[in-house]
């Protein structure tokens, strides 16, 4: 949300972690005017997306080596995501594009526009 500035309307996706569920995190979500989304209990197809993203930041990144402090854990992470997974990962679902790509194509059109 800080990187992007305006997020008002996105959703996000997540599993139904109590963390996700939590008051701070609804709050954060009300704050932002985004809408938060899950997929249903059990249903393990409604986490397709989810988990297309944790498995390999699992691989890559959290089974690499322990991380000495969070701050450490956090920069890692967010390294990875915007080095690798938004610049060089291509996704099926975006039709073999980026997501940095696939952003560009999307709100470019949207820009000329306005």
């Amino acid at each position: 949300m800080a990187r992007r500035g305006d997020v008002d309307g996105c959703t996000l996706h997540s599993e139904r972690g109590s963390q996700f569920r939590s008051r701070t995190f609804v709050r954060a979500l009300d704050r932002h005017r985004m809408a938060g989304s899950t997929g249903r209990a059990g249903a393990a197809g409604d986490n397709t997306a989810t988990e297309s993203f944790v498995s390999p930041l699992q691989k890559n990144v959290l089974d690499r080596r322990v991380r000495a402090t969070r701050e450490e854990l956090r920069i890692a992470i967010v390294t990875w995501i915007e080095r690798t997974y938004h610049r060089h990962r291509r996704q099926a679902s975006l039709d073999r594009l980026t997501p940095i790509e696939c952003e560009t194509v999307m709100t470019t059109p949207a820009l000329q526009a306005v």
